[in-house]
């Protein structure tokens, strides 16, 4: 269903591929994880999943490599030992046959890749979006791909992508001023982002907390599809 660039980066070991939902996942030992993802959790959509952390962590926790446990008692275990664990966040992926209907599909001249001779209209549009909205979205000029839909020459909405820790995932954000929102433009933007990404190799990948009801819905309607949920201990300094 996924293409391979999100499986073999989230689930490389074939045990981590099966399972249901609640059922105990594998501890996976990897010390070439960074303090800031020391300790992952991945729940698939369709059940299992794994644990990933390092071997101080893991002795923190009292798990071994192979062992299995539940997410929630990893979760309740890191806790327990002090640890901040940043609210989940949903992971969504376009299915391969998805990809396919997007390569054929043609946006309309108002939704067009941005570049640094729209910093001005790209800044009018941060000025006008709640500033929750922009820390959410995290949509910037300078990130690798922007693409945007305007009206009546204003830009309303934006989606931006930068490659995802070294990989070729393509990290997407999206926003659309709450004026003009229910129109379709998030999904039309996010759908010819992804287009571009895809035509040069990448994978979009589109994560959002588990409680932002409208990001759900705009993956739904771009055509992502939940692969999983992702815990990830919260930023060490």
């Amino acid at each position: 269903m996924f293409s391979s660039v999100v499986t073999d980066h989230w689930t490389p070991r074939q045990e981590t591929q099966v399972g249901r939902e609640g059922a105990e996942l594998p501890v996976v030992i990897d010390d070439a994880l960074p303090d800031n993802r020391s300790i992952m959790v991945l729940e698939l959509a369709g059940g299992g999943g794994v644990v990933t952390l390092t071997t101080s962590r893991a002795a923190s926790l009292g798990l071994t490599d192979g062992a299995t446990s539940t997410a929630a008692s990893v979760l309740h275990a890191a806790r327990r030992a002090g640890l901040e664990i940043n609210d989940p966040d949903h992971l969504y992926y376009l299915p391969s046959s998805a990809q396919r209907e997007l390569v054929d599909e043609v946006a309309p001249a108002s939704t067009r890749r941005l570049g640094e001779g729209d910093a001005d209209l790209f800044g009018q549009l941060q000025e006008t979006a709640p500033a929750a909205d922009l820390d959410e979205a995290f949509v910037e000029l300078d990130h690798w791909l922007v693409f945007g839909s305007f009206e009546d020459g204003r830009l309303v909405c934006a989606a931006s992508m930068f490659p995802w820790r070294g990989t070729q995932l393509a990290d997407l954000g999206v926003i659309t001023l709450p004026s003009h929102r229910g129109r379709g433009l998030g999904r039309r933007t996010a759908r010819a982002i992804s287009a571009h990404a895809l035509a040069q190799g990448y994978e979009p990948q589109y994560r959002c907390q588990v409680d932002n009801h409208a990001s759900i819905a705009l993956a739904a309607a771009a055509g992502f599809v939940r692969y999983g949920t992702w815990h990830v201990i919260e930023s060490v300094e």
